[in-house]
């Protein structure tokens, strides 16, 4: 439970991209599959950004804390097709 708290502390950044991209994403192309092909592409592009940058040191630390960094951007990811799939159903039933 304590590693899914640091997580969500990892995430947290994050969440008010998510949902503009979702927005995007809902008046272009409310579509289950393009949405989840484009959040792979940014969840691998935000992978890229924080492995290139300084912010690689927030890397060592979930590293001491026992999550690799490939659980680390699995779990985001996994968090934003949830949130994601959440936000185009509702989207898909007001339009």
């Amino acid at each position: 439970m304590q590693q899914f708290l640091t997580i969500l502390a990892f995430y947290r950044p994050f969440v008010v991209w998510s949902f503009v991209i979702n927005a995007v994403i809902g008046f272009l192309n409310p579509e289950f599959m393009p949405a989840i092909v484009t959040k792979l592409f940014l969840a691998v592009f935000l992978w890229y950004l924080v492995k290139v940058t300084s912010a690689r040191k927030k890397l060592n630390f979930y590293k001491r804390l026992g999550i690799s960094p490939f659980k680390l951007f699995s779990i985001v990811f996994l968090m934003d097709i949830i949130l994601t799939m959440g936000f185009l159903v509702v989207f898909k039933e007001f339009t």
